[in-house]
């Protein structure tokens, strides 16, 4: 949705942008990681790098991250449920019964641990995987070249946020690193050829919802928008009650539960490890609590946040944790306190300052965004 509106060449050079900007930040956090003799996270790179103050802004904006992509999932899920019961029952319930449910399922399945979110997690990938080839299989017949020649490359910039989250994956780096025995190598051949799978899943995806949707009208693009819409609810807006945008519904319902449950988890130990709490099971019903109460308050009273709470998860929270920091982490490392690093990303200090660069941007624009400075939809 919000990179339709740029148009799909336009959207498919923000996607490359944004590949390419967080596959080097990636790469960067691989170098940092290499240099420590021990297993260690993002918190514990911050604060060699930085002391405490490195720690702190780390620490915050881990926690911000994780809030506002909850805010997401949460409001996104309130929106699924909606639609499903218009659709399959004729009964329009709001928003926040959907949200409180399944938050309250799935922070029961967040509370019983890792293995119980493995299972069932393992689940919603299988249904995450049969749902898309079904789409694209049958949603190819439904494209318009036409709609696809759309171009406003005015708008291209506003979708970079949503897509640096889409490939953000950087927090996984160190038990990448553990698990590989800290071997650098394969770990940069990991993460290049994972965000390159991603990347062609992601331009697929682009082809049959661009190529279905058009950007005005109802159920378009630019309602979609204002309306804090999924694409998979304007495909079904715009195809009607059909097997295409019912597998998109579907594909939307596995993506965003899985989504939501692996975050759910993630910020859990995130708090658990920050309030240090001991113990070898970490889930607790005060910290599932405590994970999922502020966001689901926060969608319940603003509903339509998706597309906005993934904005700021992804252009503010996201590029500086996963953009300027491991940059700066970087320069720190090679040429200031010299560590040795088993892995250098190469293109020495112009990539660095390069990345720093359109970080800045990204932020400095999402800020203006915020605060209505930047050229409205």
């Amino acid at each position: 949705i919000t990179t339709g509106l740029s148009g799909f060449i336009p959207s498919i050079v923000m996607f490359l942008v944004a590949w390419a900007f967080m596959t080097a930040t990636g790469l960067l956090m691989v170098e940092v990681n290499s240099s420590f003799p021990e297993r260690v996270n993002i918190v514990s790179m911050a604060e060699r790098s930085f002391g405490k103050i490195g720690k702190i802004v780390s620490w915050v904006l881990y926690l911000f991250l994780f809030y506002s992509l909850l805010v997401a999932y949460i409001s996104g899920s309130g929106s699924l449920s909606a639609s499903y019961f218009q659709a399959i029952f004729s009964l329009h319930i709001p928003h926040w019964v959907g949200a409180l449910f399944f938050t309250g399922g799935l922070g029961f399945l967040a509370y019983h641990g890792t293995r119980v979110v493995d299972h069932w997690n393992r689940f919603l990938m299988a249904g995450k995987i049969l749902t898309y080839l079904g789409m694209v299989l049958l949603g190819l017949h439904y494209v318009k070249p036409a709609l696809l020649l759309h171009v406003e490359p005015a708008f291209a910039f506003f979708s970079l946020p949503v897509l640096v989250i889409a490939f953000g994956y950087h927090n996984m780096v160190p038990t990448l690193m553990a698990y590989m025995q800290n071997d650098a190598k394969r770990v940069r051949q990991t993460i290049i050829a994972g965000s390159v799978f991603a990347l062609i899943v992601y331009m697929i995806w682009e082809i049959i919802v661009l190529g279905i949707v058009p950007v005005n009208g109802k159920w378009g693009i630019l309602e979609s928008l204002q309306m804090g819409r999924q694409a998979s609810d304007a495909v079904a807006g715009v195809l009607g009650n059909s097997w295409v945008s019912n597998f998109a519904e579907g594909l939307a319902f596995f993506a965003l539960l899985s989504s939501f449950l692996a975050q759910t988890l993630a910020l859990v130990h995130f708090l658990a490890d920050a309030l240090k709490v001991k113990g070898e099971k970490n889930e607790s019903v005060s910290l599932c609590l405590l994970a999922l109460l502020p966001p689901l308050i926060f969608a319940i009273i603003y509903p339509n946040l998706f597309i906005k709470a993934l904005n700021f998860a992804g252009g503010i929270c996201a590029v500086i944790l996963f953009g300027v920091l491991p940059a700066l982490m970087a320069w720190k490392n090679r040429y200031t306190q010299q560590h040795a690093s088993t892995y250098q990303l190469i293109g020495g200090k112009r990539v660095l300052i390069a990345i720093i660069v359109v970080a800045s941007c990204i932020v400095l624009f999402q800020l203006a965004s915020m605060l209505g400075l930047a050229p409205h939809v």
